[in-house]
């Protein structure tokens, strides 16, 4: 690793969950995706990179749920309820944007 490489384990900077989000191996998100306060903004944005990406393993679909729900169960307790209420709601719009309703 180069020294000015960041590694997501040495207990500096960035957690490695962060880590993970910023540099998905399968997904090319949108800056700030999970700071939105429009559910559907949040949906369609991951739809977007889902659907651009070949890189992922499996469909559109799943690759764009599993990277919300990879962000809300990696931010756990420390996210506020009205964030993760306008996540969970991404989730919901998600289905409907895929038409899996």
């Amino acid at each position: 690793m180069a020294q000015d490489e960041h590694d997501p384990h040495d207990g500096r900077g960035e957690r490695w969950s962060q880590d993970v989000t910023d540099h998905s191996d399968a997904l090319d998100l949108e800056h700030d995706v999970f700071t939105q306060d429009d559910p559907a903004a949040i949906a369609a944005s991951l739809k977007r990179s889902a659907e651009a990406s070949d890189r992922r393993k499996g469909s559109a679909y799943s690759s764009a749920m599993s990277m919300l729900t990879f962000y809300l169960n990696r931010a756990g307790r420390n996210l506020p309820p009205e964030r993760r209420e306008v996540l969970e709601q991404a989730k919901t719009e998600l289905r409907r944007a895929f038409g899996r309703e």
